[in-house]
Parts: structure tokens; sequence; C-alpha cells
């Protein structure tokens, strides 16, 4: 009888002791579930969770603007329209018509009609040619190279002319759009401050061409002096200075090229 209790004892604590060893078991998987209920998964790396931006770089959340030039934003050259014609020092002739194709509306001035005491007249040279003018090529300078001075009475030039006037002390003829001086026309008026053509337009006096392209050389700072229609040597300077930086031949006088790249023919 003794025996039979010790063995229902022993049974007993081993199936106690099962019980308890089951229990453990199940407390420690109730524990794993509840714990990998209760955990969010997330993707390795920075900013995991965020969403990326379709077709933009990886990380970045923003779509690059097509066509944005790189750098600060600013475009190369775009939007700049380069001024066809822009004098250089380079010998690079002008758009005709002044600063950016600007035309020059022809003007009268009221001119003095003596000579002046301070621009003295040229002396007359039979057969004179016009320094530096054979190598001025092209029809433009034609009338320049072939210019000489000659001197006539009244009958000779009223006989070949059938255009002379009267301006600053001396007599001018026109011939095939220039004006020139007519030495000998009347010997005692032969004021010249200038021996050679002047080219004409809108059918103005030699002394009007020459007031306004001193008014259009002043507008664009080449001639400081007084506008007073006298081809003299503060002209001729102002003249040059612009031939030689529109890439002109520099005659120093009143031609065809430089009154068309003035705005003026």
């Amino acid at each position: 009888m003794r025996t039979f209790l010790v063995l229902i004892c022993s049974l007993a604590l081993a199936c106690v002791a099962l019980g308890e060893e089951q229990g453990k078991k199940k407390e420690e998987k109730s524990k794993k579930k509840a714990a990998h209920a209760g955990q969010v998964s997330q993707p390795a790396g920075k900013g995991a969770g965020k969403p990326t931006t379709v077709g933009g770089p990886s990380g970045a959340g923003k779509a690059k603007i097509t066509g944005q030039p790189s750098g600060a934003g600013k475009p190369s050259g775009v939007g700049k329209a380069k001024i066809a014609g822009k004098p250089t020092k380079a010998g690079k002739p002008a758009v005709a018509g002044g600063p950016a194709g600007k035309k020059f509306q022809a003007q009268h001035f009221n001119l003095p009609r003596k000579p002046s005491a301070t621009i003295a007249s040229t002396k007359f040279q039979a057969n004179r040619r016009i320094q530096g003018s054979q190598s001025w090529q092209g029809s433009n300078y034609t009338v320049f190279r072939n210019y000489t001075s000659q001197w006539h009475d009244r009958t000779w030039w009223s006989s070949h002319y059938n255009r002379i006037i009267f301006v600053f002390g001396g007599w001018y003829y026109w011939d095939a759009g220039y004006w020139y001086p007519a030495w000998g026309y009347d010997p005692g008026y032969s004021y010249y401050p200038y021996d050679g053509p002047i080219y004409g337009y809108h059918n103005l006096p030699p002394d009007q061409v020459i007031a306004n392209a001193q008014a259009a050389l002043q507008q664009q700072g080449y001639y400081r002096g007084q506008v007073d229609g006298l081809l003299g040597p503060l002209t001729r300077a102002a003249v040059a200075d612009y031939q030689r930086d529109h890439g002109l031949y520099i005659t120093s006088a009143i031609d065809r090229p430089t009154l068309s790249s003035l705005g003026l023919a």
C-alpha cells in the first residue's frame, strides 16, 4: 500500500512539473507573438518610410525641372541679342544710320554768310590732287581720286555747269552729286576752308551739308566745336576720328560713306 502511494505522489509531482514547463513555453510563445504583432517594419537606410518622388533623384523628394540651366540658374548667352554692326576698333564698318541704325533728320541751320576770322582759306595750287586719294578704292571715292584744282573765269564755269552758288565768300559748282570749289569764278571771293569734293544730299548747299554732319558728330561725341558749316581743321579732325573708328577711309572730308554711316545720306 505504501509503495502504491509513493508511485501516485511521484506521478503527481511529475505531472505538476510537466504542466509548469508547458506553461512557461506557452507564455514565452505568447510574448513573442505579442512583440511580433506590435513591431513596425522599416526598410534600412536613412529617410526610411518616406516615399520618393517619381522621376526625381533618390532621397531628394523633388522633381527636377526639365531644361533648367545648371549653376546659378542663368542661361549662358540666352536672351541677349548681339547688336549687329556695332562699331569696333578693328576696322569693321558700322551699320548705316549712326548708333543702332538711327537716321538723322536733315535740319536747316542759321549760318554766317561771311568768311571766318579764325579759319583760314586754302591757297590755290593748279592741278593739285587730294593727298592719299589714290589708295581709296571703290566708286564712292572716284571723285576724290579724279579731283584736281582748276582755275577758270566766270564764263567758263557758267558754260560748263548750270548750278553755281555762293557760300561763305566762295563760289561752288554742282556736278553729279558733289559740290566743288569754283576757283576763279570771282577772284575777289575765293574763300575755301577745304579744297575738294563735298558730297551733297537732299538738295542742300555745301554749308548746310557740313552743318548737319557737324551736328551728327556732336551727338556721337566726336565734334565739340560750333556748328558753323565750315569744313575747317577742327571739323576735319572730328570726321577723321569718326572714319577711323568706323573702318572707313580717312578722307577727313564729307564723302558719301561717311554721311551714310552717320545716318545723313
